[in-house]
């Protein structure tokens, strides 16, 4: 259980997709100017991740690894199909991403004229890509840690690109230099957000590396001193005044 709380909040706001590495900046900036638009793009995110992170999970694990086809027959445990990743991958995302504007245009045909042709581009944002291949990369271990993280990391696409449409919409009543406006002022609010969200980065960490230290401290502390026998003390004294003898008799 407290493996998915660490997965869940880390990759809110740790590991957030756009102000950590920096996926789906194009949708992020274009649909981020009405916070309607961008509730809706952010919940078509969340839905596309959540069931293309298992699903690819599900390939990588029982197709594409190297001897993932052993459940065939012995024979094909020397097979690694790792190289179609890409392209199963994507075939999984474009899949969904369908699925999602055949919704949308059905039951919300505003937001689907909103969204335009960002609707369909969710099948090339690299976010959802990189949720997939991130989920390859860290391992994940069991298909509900990768549901964890496919839902997480759209929710933390999605409180981002919410946020930054909610200033966008405040900032249009702001005396902001003729310079900077449009996307000056978003890529320095950008920015700004991100340092914010860097902010957590010790969240789920600090408190271990400080229970190491004071671990260390306490066993500095309470490690037992080996004390010379009380022999070998006097056969040391002894030796010292010998020394002190010859030194006063060559002075002399």
């Amino acid at each position: 259980m407290l493996e998915h709380v660490e997965l869940f909040f880390k990759s809110i706001f740790i590991d957030n997709m756009v102000f950590a590495v920096f996926l789906g900046m194009c949708s992020y900036l274009a649909v981020s100017k009405k916070v309607a638009t961008a509730v809706g793009l952010g919940a078509a995110v969340i839905f596309v991740l959540a069931v293309t992170v298992p699903l690819n999970w599900l390939l990588d694990k029982y197709l594409l690894q190297d001897g993932a086809l052993v459940w065939l027959g012995p024979e094909y445990a020397d097979y690694n199909l790792s190289f179609l990743s890409f392209i199963l991958f994507i075939a999984t995302i474009a899949t969904m991403v369908q699925l999602v504007e055949i919704v949308v245009e059905k039951f919300s045909p505003s937001l689907y004229n909103s969204l335009g042709i960002f609707l369909p581009l969710i099948a090339v944002n690299c976010a959802i890509l990189g949720g997939s291949l991130f989920m390859q990369a860290r391992e994940i271990e069991t298909l509900g840690l990768a549901f964890n993280y496919g839902v997480s990391s759209g929710i933390g696409w999605f409180l981002a690109i919410l946020a930054i449409a909610a200033i966008r919409e405040k900032i249009r009543y702001s005396n902001v230099p003729a310079p900077l406006r449009g996307l000056g002022i978003t890529f320095i609010i950008t920015g700004l957000m991100g340092i914010g969200f860097q902010s957590f980065g010790g969240m789920l960490t600090g408190g271990d590396d400080a229970a190491e230290e004071a671990n260390e401290q306490v066993n500095q502390i309470v490690e037992p001193k080996v004390i010379a026998p009380k022999e070998d003390i006097v056969e040391k004294n002894k030796e010292i005044d010998e020394e002190v003898i010859s030194y006063n008799d060559v002075n002399k």
